[in-house]
């Protein structure tokens, strides 16, 4: 029998991940939530891969209980993701997935584009993906997965916080509010490169976001999680010691709707 794949989180996302391993026979041992990792660990002490399919704020806490003989294999997959959230944890070479399709209950996946992935589980995650007929990217080094991080952090970071103040598809946000889209993107970039350290072309990045809308140009643009995604962003603003005015007239506005 093939090694065992250790998954934390059975959310949609998670379910969708179990399946592809299963399909191509890897057993996988679910870590539910509440489940003491140290006592799973014991249960499966060399599982092949750890896949973290946990919500983007419980990252953190799942990180730190990590156990020491399970992190040379981590598999992470969540939106917002930048270097400093797995190195924060001493965690050195996970393997991180930008995933590119959705999965919202009572539906199945949809995908957008191809996700790209990169690290030493790579090639085993686009494997298990493929299975499913969701095209994968493998990825040649972490110049191309730092990339591909902020593009993924601009597109939904852009389209949920525009959407606090339009609403509305990604098609109506690009063709009818193309302005606040690209004032939005562009604070967002600020914080991004604020936080990596580094830029890349900026219009590089706008061009990438634009082509995923064409991948679905229909997505709703504010998911239920809008808020908090701003407010951490504007956290974030903060730490690397930068205005951002557009996304704090947006807080604004949004504050003052709520009274």
């Amino acid at each position: 029998m093939k090694n065992t794949i250790c998954l934390i989180g059975i959310g949609e996302m998670g379910g969708v991940f179990a399946r592809g391993f299963l399909r191509v026979g890897f057993p996988v041992y679910p870590v539910t939530r509440g489940v003491n990792l140290k006592a799973a660990q014991e249960e499966i002490p060399d599982p092949l891969a750890v896949v973290v399919a946990v919500r983007e704020n419980e990252l953190a806490e799942v990180l730190q209980k990590i156990p020491e003989d399970w992190r040379d294999r981590l598999v992470l997959l969540q939106n917002e993701l930048l270097p400093h959230d797995w190195q924060a944890h001493n965690i050195i070479n996970p393997t991180v997935i930008s995933v590119w399709f959705e999965k919202k209950h009572p539906l199945d996946y949809k995908v957008i584009i191809p996700s790209p992935v990169y690290g030493p589980k790579s090639q085993l995650v686009s494997e298990a993906l493929v299975s499913l007929k969701i095209p994968c990217k493998v990825l040649s080094n972490q110049e191309e997965l730092l990339f591909e991080l902020v593009l993924k952090n601009i597109y939904i970071l852009t389209i949920n916080i525009a959407g606090l103040e339009v609403g509305g598809t990604v098609r109506e946000l690009w063709t009818s509010h193309q302005p606040l889209a690209r004032a939005v993107a562009d604070d967002i970039l600020d914080i991004q490169f604020g936080l990596i350290r580094k830029s890349f072309d900026r219009e590089q990045l706008i061009a990438g976001m634009v082509k995923t809308f064409t991948g679905d140009w229909e997505h709703k643009c504010l998911g239920r999680t809008a808020l908090a995604r701003l407010e951490r962003v504007l956290q974030q603003a903060d730490e690397v010691g930068l205005s951002v005015n557009k996304l704090r007239g947006i807080s604004a506005n949004q504050k003052a709707q709520a009274k």
